[in-house]
């Protein structure tokens, strides 16, 4: 017999978790289903920063150009390994088209919107539920040792501001006063003391929690196999037997792609593609910064924890390919020891890679699939999943519940991409 749910999401990562606990709150009935485990993919291992100040979308002037040069370069920041791969460089190919001013600040936009959203909603969210995450209303810098990266890093400030972003610049000696864990030599700093910053895995596991408390169920090790419509909502197949549901709603991150035949959207195949990331986690050393650093001639991203230390970023386009490539995580540590006193821990807790999952134009697709009545979309966050979650929850709450949305739903519908 086909167990009847409310409502079933599929995909028990950070974005499926806050559309969960949103549907919730709003008096509907929820069922998670994960193919792996909860907080199993890219949601895990990030670095937790909760960052308006990341709005400037990856499609940018410049970025083509800048790939192709590193191809060759195994640890640089930005990798594509030569390979023949149709699908990735048709992708590319659309991506390189919205490598322009215009869209480049149509794409920061509809980010900026969404970031600042779930920046506001963020910390109700974590005391209303009681989150446990190490949350800090920490701000974040951007640090710089080369004087022409510091004048080129300033080009987006304005839009930045214009987004309502708070900027701060600091130059170097004045940076080094400030913060003891960086080496001297600093060209400068960045500031933006909006942005904060929590661990992310347990941020997930306690969403798991939250949604659980609320009467939610989560359903681990259950892939989606087939959805069909059904005279009064849809009908999923799973491995574990056959659900049915009013609504479902696709927050499978990286693996979209994957399910774009099953769940009917082809367009995803086109429009995303999985962006490799990696990070090392260390017991904290001695001396950490004081909120989390970008070192951004080496595009490497520094959180520090009560419970932790991590070095993260790196974007590589391999596919899924599953190797802990050695060389990349050696990247984030050399990088790191460019510019801190104490760039590694003293214990090593975990290294990690993971899939995010990269729209075309790095805004995320959220909304009713066209055509498929009770199907809906929460999916294309790329490197702003945990920043976005809870304007991506109450997103997605409104649109299935019908209530009026908190923002304007139009940049962030699958219509666009086609």
């Amino acid at each position: 017999m086909e167990q009847r749910d409310d409502v079933v999401v599929v995909g028990a990562g950070v974005s499926g978790l806050a559309s969960a606990l949103a549907l919730l709150e709003a008096g509907r009935g929820v069922r998670v289903i994960d193919a792996g485990r909860v907080g199993g993919g890219a949601s895990h291992g990030n670095c937790g920063t909760i960052t308006p100040s990341h709005a400037p979308p990856l499609a940018a002037p410049g970025t083509v150009l800048k790939a192709l040069k590193w191809m060759l370069t195994p640890d640089a920041p930005l990798y594509v390994p030569p390979r023949l791969d149709p699908r990735l460089w048709q992708w590319f190919l659309h991506f390189a088209l919205r490598c322009n001013q215009r869209d480049w600040e149509r794409s920061a936009r509809a980010k900026a919107t969404m970031l600042n959203d779930a920046r506001a909603r963020l910390p109700r969210l974590i005391e209303r539920h009681g989150l446990a995450c190490e949350f800090m209303e920490s701000g974040e810098d951007y640090v710089f040792r080369d004087a022409a990266a510091f004048a080129q890093g300033q080009r987006e400030l304005a839009l930045l501001r214009e987004l309502g972003i708070d900027v701060e610049l600091i130059d170097g000696p004045a940076y080094e006063a400030q913060e003891p864990a960086v080496k001297p030599g600093m060209a400068g700093a960045i500031r933006f003391s909006g942005d904060a910053a929590l661990r992310p895995d347990v941020y997930v596991a306690e969403l798991a929690r939250a949604v659980r408390a609320l009467g939610g169920v989560i359903d681990e090790q259950r892939p989606l196999q087939a959805i069909d419509t059904a005279a009064d909502g849809m009908r999923i197949e799973t491995s574990q037997g056959a659900l049915h549901a009013r609504d479902v709603v696709i927050a499978t991150g990286a693996w979209s792609p994957r399910l774009a035949r099953v769940i009917g959207v082809p367009a995803l195949r086109r429009a995303m593609q999985p962006g490799k990331g990696y990070s090392i986690t260390y017991a904290p050393p001695a001396m950490v910064p004081r909120r989390p650093l970008v070192l951004r001639e080496r595009s490497v991203c520094v959180t520090a924890w009560r419970s932790g230390f991590r070095l993260g970023s790196t974007m590589e386009f391999s596919g899924f390919d599953d190797t802990l490539n050695a060389r990349r995580l050696g990247a984030l540590e050399r990088g790191a020891a460019e510019y801190l006193h104490q760039p590694v821990g003293p214990e090593v807790r975990e290294r990690w890679f993971g899939w995010r999952p990269m729209c075309v134009d790095d805004v995320p697709i959220i909304g009713r699939v066209p055509g498929r009545p009770g199907l809906w979309l929460a999916t294309g966050h790329g490197m702003m999943g945990v920043g976005m979650s809870a304007a991506t929850g109450q997103l997605v709450a409104d649109l299935v519940t019908g209530q009026p949305p908190a923002l304007d739903p139009a940049p962030y519908r699958v219509e666009r991409l086609r």
